[in-house]
């Protein structure tokens, strides 16, 4: 893997763990999540406008993952308010990939190899490390990890085949546009939904918003310089990022074993994606 393809693949990691901190840090995770994703369809349409590739083709994958992502950003901002990032983000981006492989090996008849089970294993233990092997069960926060783990798997296959459609930030622009006008529907019809969302109009989610953008640039820049594989493998290092920093930026009590299962889910990932 070329030094250069590393780096950006690593800096994508960094981004992508570092705008699901910000926005698990906010008080009021669901009007701060829509204000995210606004602030980042309308920072990057310039950008879309500019590079504009687009055939009709794309237009059922673009319903298909606005949907998708609108679920995933609703249950994302639920698991923030309820269950602890460090819990929730290594379950969910572990298991996503599985989710793939299996629909993969089952449905489309891809199969599956001996490192591809191995790597299977390997994010099982590590996903049960991360929600403890003794005490409380975090019952809510798992089957919501579980749903967006889900989503995650959902949004990706629709997208691999949607990508050759459209130019990748135009495609993720038209993909994002509908969420973020969903999301600020959903939050507006919360209680108190408008104030919340006017609270939550802040330097911090937009921000978080922009770079989770960007974060998607640095992995589409990576994969013109290095085999998809190997930018995947780089990229979920995001899981130890999130669970390194989760203790000093959130408070979150991450103890060994719940750093053990990170790197587990990590190394599972790689087995699979390699």
């Amino acid at each position: 893997m070329p030094a250069a393809a590393f780096a950006l693949a690593l800096g994508a990691a960094f981004l992508h763990a570092l705008w699901n901190l910000l926005l698990a840090k906010e008080r009021d995770p669901e009007p701060a999540t829509a204000i995210a994703i606004c602030a980042s369809v309308v920072v990057f349409a310039p950008v879309a406008a500019l590079v504009w590739d687009v055939d009709s083709r794309v237009w059922p994958y673009l319903v298909s993952t606005s949907f998708l992502q609108l679920a995933y950003f609703a249950l994302l901002a639920s698991a923030y308010r309820y269950a602890e990032l460090s819990f929730v983000y290594p379950i969910a981006r572990g298991l996503a990939p599985v989710l793939v492989l299996v629909v993969g090996a089952v449905l489309l008849g891809t199969g599956a190899s001996v490192a591809q089970t191995t790597g299977v294993c390997a994010v099982g233990v590590g996903v049960f490390l991360v929600r403890g092997v003794g005490g409380e069960r975090d019952l809510l926060g798992g089957a919501l990890a579980l749903l967006i783990a889900g989503t995650i798997a959902g949004y990706t296959l629709v997208d691999k085949s949607g990508i050759r459609y459209a130019s990748p930030i135009v495609y993720l622009e038209l993909g994002m546009a509908p969420v973020a006008l969903g999301g600020l529907l959903l939050v507006a019809a919360l209680p108190s939904g408008v104030t919340r969302l006017r609270t939550a109009a802040r330097p911090t989610p937009a921000f978080a918003g922009i770079i989770s953008f960007a974060a998607y640039v640095l992995v589409l820049a990576a994969l013109q310089r290095a085999p998809a594989a190997s930018v995947a493998a780089v990229r979920e290092t995001s899981v130890l990022i999130v669970a390194a920093l989760a203790a000093p930026m959130l408070g979150e009590r991450v103890g060994p074993a719940r750093l053990a299962g990170a790197a587990l889910v990590v190394a599972g990932i790689a087995l699979l994606v390699l």
